[in-house]
């Protein structure tokens, strides 16, 4: 037996006496996902407050989500680079930091261009580089058994997030003044720091450990560092990815999926339902509510992942959306009754379940590459939400309703499920994005 071999040995006899490190990383990433996601609720919340008080127009208020969304989607490829470059902790910290700023200094702004500088730019830039690409990273550094269900897990974190938040920051805003809501919001980015400093390791090998369920006779170690530029890093490996079939496909619905839940019903659905007469405080329970079954089926569909083949599981999460969609004009007014129960309910369910196969299928093609491949997908889904964020606006502005948004959302949400079904993909031999054509016929369950 070789001394990596022995070491390796006893660190998985030490492993089964206490708790896999894998496990800690997984909830700093949680945490960190949650204090991140208190932004992500705060739009919602403080459309209508800005437009009250500063008179500006809800397309004017959607540009700035546009511009978040688009840099939280941008930035995903490019942090991902940067974690195999300088590492998971640095990255995140900073990121955390941007956040903190950028949510606070709103309570200053007089223009509605400083707004979209620090919730467009700044807190774009900082929750972009804690999307879900760093739920792929950490997923594929520290796991092997149980990737599917962990990568459930953290998804939902950012439901946790909203679901916590989102009653909360209403209930400031409308109680205290939606700067009250702000600050909250930054203290609880900053707050979350310190945890990613303690625990947040880049990989297992800096604590002598292999991966959880990695196979016996796993040697303590990582591939190198890439020694490349990241952002060369991250553009070369959108060069080779963007010369498969799959990588389109996966992109485009994937742009979908944001543009019919972050941009549309994340951004929208509050304003909306203050449009049919419903307090924002009422609204804002539903859109959390939206959260709480959201864990439960992103957890659901992590678990799934890793049995069920993920194009089948994509397909029917958005044909179940877009069909949801379609309904949901009918459903608002000016009070919470049963048939509304019944959508947050389902939405809920569907909300981002489409994370794990969609995380599985990159992986699957793309191999170890797949992080990076996956930030670029990410980015198309936050494009696609900043088009809705802004396109919703324009229409309530144009027509005095959102009506026409929630059908076109549903249409595409079709289209969508369309496009899953025409994946074509199995794992590349050499585990690169290198190969141009679009894969195997059949896609093994993920593992």
């Amino acid at each position: 037996m070789t001394l990596t071999d022995r070491s390796a040995a006893a660190a998985r006899r030490d492993s089964a006496r206490r708790v896999h490190p894998a496990w800690w990383v997984a909830v700093v990433t949680f945490l960190t996902i949650i204090g991140a996601a208190g932004f992500r609720s705060t739009p919602g919340v403080l459309m209508t407050p800005l437009h009250e008080e500063f008179g500006w127009p809800m397309g004017v208020i959607g540009a700035a989500v546009s511009v978040n969304l688009v840099l939280f989607g941008l930035a995903a490829p490019f942090s991902a680079a940067l974690m195999e470059r300088l590492g998971i902790q640095r990255i995140v910290a900073v990121a955390l930091l941007l956040v903190s700023i950028g949510s606070l200094l709103p309570i200053w702004v007089t223009q509605s261009w400083q707004l979209v500088l620090c919730w467009g730019i700044v807190v774009g830039m900082g929750t972009g580089a804690m999307s879900m690409g760093l739920v792929a990273t950490v997923t594929g550094r520290w796991f092997v058994a149980r990737r599917g269900l962990v990568t459930g897990i953290l998804t939902a974190a950012g439901a946790t997030g909203q679901l916590i938040f989102l009653p909360v920051l209403a209930w400031l805003a409308e109680h205290h003044g939606w700067r009250t809501a702000a600050v909250t919001t930054s203290a609880t980015a900053l707050a979350v720091v310190p945890l990613v400093l303690w625990k947040l390791h880049d990989h297992p090998s800096v604590l002598g450990v292999t991966a959880y369920g990695a196979p016996a006779g796993t040697p303590i170690g990582r591939p190198p560092r890439p020694t490349g530029h990241p952002a060369r890093l991250a553009l070369g490996t959108l060069r080779d990815a963007a010369r498969t079939r799959v990588f389109w496909l996966l992109a485009g619905s994937f742009a979908v999926c944001g543009a019919s839940t972050n941009g549309l019903v994340g951004t929208h659905f509050i304003p909306a339902a203050h449009d049919h007469g419903m307090p924002t405080t009422t609204a804002a329970g539903l859109l959390a509510l939206v959260g709480v079954f959201d864990i439960v089926g992103t957890v659901f569909s992590g678990w799934l992942t890793d049995r069920v083949d993920p194009r089948v599981l994509l397909a029917a999460y958005y044909t179940l959306r877009g069909g949801s969609l379609f309904l949901l004009p009918s459903l608002f007014s000016d009070h919470m009754h049963p048939n509304m129960l019944a959508f947050v309910l389902f939405y809920g369910l569907d909300w981002v379940a489409t994370v794990p196969p969609t995380i599985a299928l990159c992986r699957l093609a793309y191999g170890e590459r797949a992080p990076i491949v996956f930030g670029w997908v990410f980015a198309s889904h936050q494009l696609g939400a900043a088009v809705a964020a802004v396109g919703a606006g324009l229409v309530r502005d144009q027509f005095g309703t959102y009506d026409l948004a929630w059908y076109v959302a549903g249409a595409l949400c079709l289209a969508a499920a369309l496009m899953c079904g025409a994946i074509t993909t199995a794992r590349l031999s050499d585990g690169s994005p290198r190969r141009t054509d679009s894969g195997a016929d059949a896609v093994p369950a993920a593992q």
